[in-house]
């Protein structure tokens, strides 16, 4: 018994490339539905752009972003084409869990826009959060907007 195999064609190395893009584009294309948006109406909106939360995991199916969750945003009208979002979460004033991502096609570490509510420093309960959206000129910062939510417990 040869047990040998034939070399993947073109069109095999095309069909499971595309097949990995599709798995790992579905579950952030599929974040925000279902009332998943706005952190469960805990949040609000300040500032010249808007930033609208997607739940990624919701593990309790709350709707609300959790300690534990993955979230995600989304884009509401940003007015720059490489929008940042910077999260920051706070329990009684200290801060647990910190992330920063680029929103954009081309960003090069796009995994890290969906972000994981916790840390070393979180290991459970409730925290306050802020995400900011900004642009980058140069050595200038520019503040788009804000969203204040709470991930409960």
């Amino acid at each position: 018994m040869g047990g040998f195999m034939k070399a993947p064609t073109g069109r095999t190395v095309l069909t499971v490339a595309v097949t990995l893009l599709v798995l790992a584009v579905v579950p952030v294309a599929f974040a925000g539905k279902g009332g998943h948006h706005g952190g469960g109406g805990s949040g609000t909106t300040t500032g010249t752009g808007g930033l609208v939360l997607g739940l990624v995991t919701d593990a309790n199916h709350d709707g609300v972003p959790n300690w534990g969750d993955t979230i995600t945003f989304k884009d509401s009208n940003w007015s720059t084409t490489e929008p940042h979002v910077n999260v920051t979460c706070s329990q009684g004033g200290v801060v647990v869990y910190g992330a920063s991502t680029g929103y954009y096609v081309g960003y090069p570490w796009p995994w890290t826009q969906n972000m994981t509510l916790s840390s070393q420093s979180w290991t459970s309960g409730s925290a306050s959060c802020t995400a900011v959206v900004s642009a980058y000129s140069g050595t200038s910062v520019t503040t788009l907007g804000s969203l204040s939510f709470t991930a409960y417990a």
